[in-house]
This record gives C-alpha cells, sequence and structure tokens, in this order.
C-alpha cells in the first residue's frame, strides 16, 4: 500500500459558540470573533447507513390528506395574524428576541388561550422555577386547569414530559437551556442546541404536536445557536420593542405555511400582553394648534399600513459643526434630505442644528417617510405649520424627484379611516404637468412629481429659510 493512499486523520477544531471549523486552533473565531470558543471536535467514525423499514409507504400527492396541517386558533389574533391564521399541529416555531422584551410573557398568553379552548398544553421552563412562572400566571390571568407545567433542564426529561401530559401544544422556555445528557458540549452550545432542536421537531412531527420554542439573540441581534436551527423550524418569529416604550412586535422572518411580510402589535405592561389591533394612535400625537415642524408619515409595516408623525426642529449653529441628532429615523437618509433640501430648495440648512424625532418611539426605515421628513424640516425651517390633516408619502432620490411607493392604496386608505383630509403623493411615472388632484374615500390626493412641487404645494417656502 503505497504511502499517498493513507492519509493521516487531521484534528478539526470547532467553535462552540457558533460551529465554525478549522483544521489548526485559534485563539478567536473566524466567524463569531468569539475568544477561547474554538476547541479540537472529535471526528466521527465513517460507516455505511443500512436500508431501514419505512414509517408509511409514498402515495401520489394528492391522495394525501391536508385535514392534519388546518390552522388553529391560537387565542391571540395579533398572532395567529402573523403566523398566517393560527397553530399548525405538527409545526416548530422559534420565537427569538432580546432580553426581557416579553417572550415567556406572550408565550405564557399563548398557552393559557389553548388551555381554555380544552386544548391540553405543556409548558416547560428551564430559565425559571415552576414558582416564578406560577406567579406570573397569577398576574396575567393565566391560571387554567388544561395548563400542565414543568421546569426541567434534561432533555430525557422533557420527552418524558411530553409521553406523559401528551399535549396538544408544547412550549419550550428556551432551548438554550435543555442539555442532552450523551451528547457533548454544555447546554446553549452548538452540538446540544442541534440535538435538543432535532429531539423535538423529531417529536412535534411524530406526535402532530404544535412546538413553540424561546431562542435567544446574540449583541447584534441575531439568533444565538448553529444557523441550522432555523432550518429545522417551520417558522421564525422576531419579537422586537425597545424597552423604554410599552409597544412590541412579532414580525415574521421565515413561515412556511404563510407569509414572511406580516407584523403583530402589542402592548406590555405589569398585568400582561395584550393584542393591539389599531397601533396608530400610538404615534400620533392629537394637537389643537398647528405648530411648525411636524408632518404625518404613512408606513408600511409588513402590510399593515401605520400612520407615524415627523417632528423637526432647526435651530441656529451653537457650535463649530452643525448637529444632526435623530430618534427614529435613519441618520444618513437625513443627512441625505437635507441635502436635496439645499440644493434643489435653496434651503440654508447646513450651518443650522436640525433635530428630527418621531412620536412614541416609531421607528422609520421606510424610504416612503422621505417626504413626510423633507415637509417637516421644512415646515421647521420656514416657520409656517403644516396645513392641518395632511399626509405625506413618497421616496425623494437624489435629483429631488418624488418616486412611487408600494402598497400607496392601502396607504391611502388607512389615512382616510383615520379622518386625513389631505395626502401628498409621488405623481405615476410618464404623466407631466401641474399637480394632478383625485379623491380617494373623501381623502384629497395630490400627485407631485418633485420635492419642489410638493413643498411648494403646501406654501412651506421662504421665511427665514
Amino acid at each position: 500500500m503505497s504511502r499517498a493512499a493513507v492519509k493521516p486523520a487531521r484534528p478539526a477544531f470547532r467553535c462552540s459558540e457558533c460551529g465554525w471549523e478549522t483544521v489548526k486552533w485559534v485563539g478567536r473565531c473566524g466567524e463569531c470573533q468569539a475568544w477561547g470558543s474554538v476547541a479540537e471536535a472529535s471526528a466521527a467514525p465513517v460507516g455505511r447507513t443500512a436500508v431501514a423499514p419505512v414509517s408509511s409507504p409514498a402515495v401520489p400527492i394528492g391522495q394525501v390528506s391536508t385535514t392534519e396541517a388546518g390552522f388553529r386558533a391560537s387565542g391571540v389574533p395579533e398572532l395567529d395574524r402573523v403566523l398566517g391564521g393560527g397553530l399548525v399541529p405538527g409545526a416548530v416555531i422559534l420565537l427569538a428576541g432580546e432580553p426581557g422584551v416579553g417572550k415567556s410573557t406572550l408565550l405564557l398568553e399563548v398557552a393559557a388561550q389553548t388551555a381554555r379552548g380544552r386544548r391540553r398544553t405543556l409548558y416547560v421552563t428551564g430559565e425559571e422555577s415552576a414558582s416564578q412562572v406560577r406567579l406570573r400566571a397569577d398576574r396575567t390571568g393565566a391560571i387554567q386547569d388544561e395548563l400542565y407545567l414543568a421546569a426541567e433542564t434534561d432533555l430525557g426529561a422533557v420527552l418524558s414530559h411530553i409521553e406523559e401530559v401528551r399535549p396538544e401544544l408544547l412550549v419550550v422556555d428556551s432551548v438554550q437551556t435543555i442539555g442532552a445528557a450523551d451528547t457533548d458540549g454544555v447546554p446553549g452550545g452548538v452540538t446540544q442546541v442541534k440535538e435538543v432542536a432535532a429531539a423535538l421537531v423529531r417529536m412535534a412531527k411524530t406526535r402532530h404536536i404544535t412546538t413553540m420554542i424561546v431562542g435567544h439573540v446574540t449583541k447584534d441581534g441575531s439568533i444565538a445557536g448553529p444557523r441550522v436551527l432555523e432550518h429545522l423550524v417551520d417558522v421564525v418569529l422576531h419579537f422586537e420593542g425597545d424597552r423604554d416604550s410599552r409597544f412590541r412586535m412579532v414580525r415574521a422572518m421565515k413561515n412556511r405555511f404563510g407569509p414572511v411580510d406580516e407584523v403583530g402589535c402589542f402592548d406590555l405592561s405589569a398585568d400582561g400582553i395584550v393584542a393591539v389591533t389599531d397601533p396608530t394612535g400610538l404615534f400620533i400625537e392629537t394637537q389643537h394648534v398647528s405648530v411648525p415642524g411636524t408632518c404625518v408619515a404613512v408606513t408600511l409595516e409588513g402590510r399593515r399600513p401605520l400612520l407615524a408623525e415627523v417632528q423637526a426642529l432647526v435651530a441656529p449653529m451653537t457650535a463649530e459643526r452643525p448637529r444632526r441628532t435623530t430618534s427614529g429615523v435613519d441618520g444618513p437618509r437625513l443627512a441625505m434630505i437635507l441635502a436635496v433640501l439645499q440644493r434643489h430648495l435653496r434651503m440654508g440648512l447646513h450651518s443650522r442644528d436640525v433635530f428630527v424625532s418621531t412620536v412614541g418611539g416609531a421607528k422609520l426605515v421606510d424610504p416612503a417617510s422621505d417626504l413626510a421628513i423633507a415637509v417637516a424640516l421644512a415646515s421647521a425651517a420656514c416657520g409656517k405649520p403644516t396645513p392641518r390633516g395632511v399626509v405625506a408619502m413618497g421616496e425623494i432620490g437624489l435629483a429631488g424627484e418624488l418616486r412611487r411607493v408600494r402598497g400607496l392604496d392601502a396607504r391611502l386608505a388607512e389615512a382616510a379611516r383615520l379622518g386625513f383630509s389631505v395626502a401628498v403623493v409621488p405623481a405615476e411615472p410618464g404623466r407631466g404637468g401641474a399637480p394632478r388632484e383625485r379623491t380617494v374615500d373623501g381623502l384629497r390626493v395630490y400627485e407631485c412629481h418633485d420635492l419642489a412641487g410638493a413643498i411648494g404645494l403646501l406654501r412651506l417656502g421662504g421665511g427665514d429659510a
């Protein structure tokens, strides 16, 4: 036998945080940049898989029954909206979010609503004791006869509870705290998370148990653990919220049973979590007197239109360089809008301090909010209030043109429903001439081609700008 035929096995090293592999040891992971997480991984023996009996014979796809995959209401309408209709038997749902955002409170509410519908539910907690969960259940009114609670951190014990209780809904809080005794590594590591998730998925599929798993996130907001975790589950939900606000949003990042462009809105308080079916009022400040520097934008969160008020303040420069301070608005986007106002409308904002904020902690990432920001800045610069009942939506190009936005009809319908009277929107491509006026559900819609036309329509030019 030649020397080339026998290749010595080279040791492989794997990161315990993200699963990155390398042929030699390094002190810092090349993928997640974690220090001291790379260790030698044992090589798995190479073998051949024998033929095994099938669990069920293959049949034509037209003969497969769909009754077992029907939606069942969770009792939380906003969550059903995000999921596409409700909970699916056998589906595995991963809910990720920052610490303290309310993941456990939301899933306890889902478990209680499911148990209230006479469907047996098992809530497994690995982060808290059973007494702690009971106290939260007393506070939020989640005490139900069909809701079973277990505090376990061993995968074998969790599977035993499932065999004994036989629930229709299983909640595991969280996957990083459950460990498998026959698997290397510590709970929360790459190997452990993969094994625990795979075992829960197998149990969910074979027993048709809807399973909801809580997942941790890293400091940059991504889901902690191996990427394979997101591939194993059927639905990935992100729970978002600001610590300074009670408003929370659930956003679908992956959904095998419904859309991925839906969001659900919730209000988190000491008494529990409540669905918010009409969250627009949280982001609009009702004022009886018009003041300069305000405008209302219509954004799309998923497929849901939301109205948010933008406030701007333009003040004399107090330092050597002008200040640009934002809250809820993207800083580079504001710099671009200021440059367009300076170049195409001759507004002297380069030597002014500019402050832009949103009401209620709303975050404007939709490019359609550009026009509302520009209108608020123009109103603050000239000292003239924006006419009452006006909403503005449109993306601003570097040449000062207004570009069309998606979902315009839904945005206009929401503005009309809330009682606004005038909407300024981009004109349709190829249509020239003066701004065209039309009416949508009692809402007067003015189509403008560029930013200068929109500002002139609202009579916000001139003044001390």
